[in-house]
């Protein structure tokens, strides 16, 4: 698949910034999804942060290293999807080699290929179409196939996109039972932008 030539990828030492910093610059960032019925995208607008081994709501916590997270040991840059409550979700693999950790895409602002998502949702066009870590990825096409691929090329690739303005922090979303790190504020989104999550 060649490049539309109005997406720019990001370079590949992008990925190699520390995770909580890699959260933040993925902000207003392009996600391209490029499928055989056609073409999808939307700019980042909400990201968390999971670092493991130490971080007991991250699927790596005590360096756990199973068929599902295999990907998270690999090179920054690197696509980590996995199925949540029948809903694949969408992760960047982040921090060194060996050291599993990841930010998960939770949220974005449709900017691509609009009627080709509204008919994956089923719905008309509104902030309900790509609020959500599910949401977005039936929205673009984004399953399990993409699992190990790398963000830098396509069919599914980050490029740049906008300048993201002002940016909030809090505690991540539906991870009640991993003690103290509930409360880390490792949530990212734009601020006042419609399609967050919550």
């Amino acid at each position: 698949m060649t490049i539309d030539i109005h997406y720019k990828p990001l370079p590949r030492d992008f990925y190699g910034q520390p995770t909580l910093k890699l959260a933040q610059s993925l902000l207003g960032a392009l996600l391209v999804s490029m499928t055989p019925d056609g073409s999808a995208s939307g700019y980042i607008v909400e990201t968390e942060a999971y670092i493991g081994p130490h971080d007991r709501a991250a699927h790596s916590y005590n360096n756990r290293r199973t068929k599902r997270t295999e990907m998270m040991f690999h090179r920054a840059g690197k696509v980590y999807t996995f199925v949540m409550h029948t809903h694949c979700l969408v992760n960047v693999v982040s921090g060194k080699l060996e050291q599993p950790e990841a930010v998960l895409i939770r949220a974005v602002e449709p900017y691509a290929g609009i009627d080709l998502m509204c008919n994956r949702r089923k719905m008309p066009f509104g902030k309900n179409l790509t609020n959500g870590p599910g949401k977005l990825t039936k929205a673009l096409g984004i399953t399990m196939e993409q699992y190990g691929h790398d963000f830098s090329h396509p069919p599914l690739f980050l490029a740049e996109g906008i300048q993201p303005g002002k940016i909030f922090s809090g505690p991540r979303i539906g991870i009640g039972n991993s003690g103290e790190a509930k409360e880390y504020p490792w949530r990212y989104w734009i601020a006042n932008n419609p399609f967050v999550s919550k």
